[in-house]
């Protein structure tokens, strides 16, 4: 079983949902998406604010014909970096694995990757991840995710896990 990764791209800034800076990660991270085959149906700019967060996840990720929503920033230790507690707040099971995966590599690049608190799981059918809010963090961090993503959405889809 087949299944073509249909992706919605969230930035959450709120410096980029004020127009006070341009979205750059959001950029780079719907041309690695396509570049790696997925069709992007959905590109958005939002605060971090909790709670209209936690709506858009679980809009984005419940909408038809999507199955990856991949967010970009506040992932970090400032205070209002909510993107972990959001998608915690709307995912079923969390895929460990990933943001694991993602924080190992990026360590051997920089040390401040351990301060990464990004989150992956399940919602609604699609799988969620939380990368950083930087292009250099974004295009290493999607390296390490791109070879699964493809199974990943398949299994969730109902597909084989082989």
């Amino acid at each position: 079983m087949t299944v073509e990764i249909r992706a919605a791209v969230l930035t959450v800034s709120d410096r980029s949902a004020r127009g006070e800076r341009v979205d750059k990660s959001g950029v780079v991270l719907a041309e690695l998406l396509s570049d790696a085959g997925a069709e992007v149906v959905v590109k958005e700019v939002v605060s971090d604010e909790f709670g209209p967060l936690v709506e858009k996840l679980r809009a984005l990720a419940g909408r038809e014909g999507v199955n990856l929503v991949v967010t970009t920033g506040g992932t970090g230790l400032s205070p209002r970096d909510n993107t972990p507690e959001a998608t915690r707040a709307v995912v079923e099971r969390e895929v460990p694995g990933m943001a694991e995966a993602m924080r190992a590599e990026s360590l051997r690049k920089t040390p401040t990757a351990m301060l990464s608190r990004g989150v992956c799981g399940v919602c609604s059918g699609a799988l969620v991840v939380n990368l950083p809010g930087s292009p250099k963090g974004v295009r290493e961090c999607f390296e390490v995710i791109r070879p699964v993503l493809a199974h990943a959405v398949s299994v969730i889809a109902g597909g084989s896990h082989e």
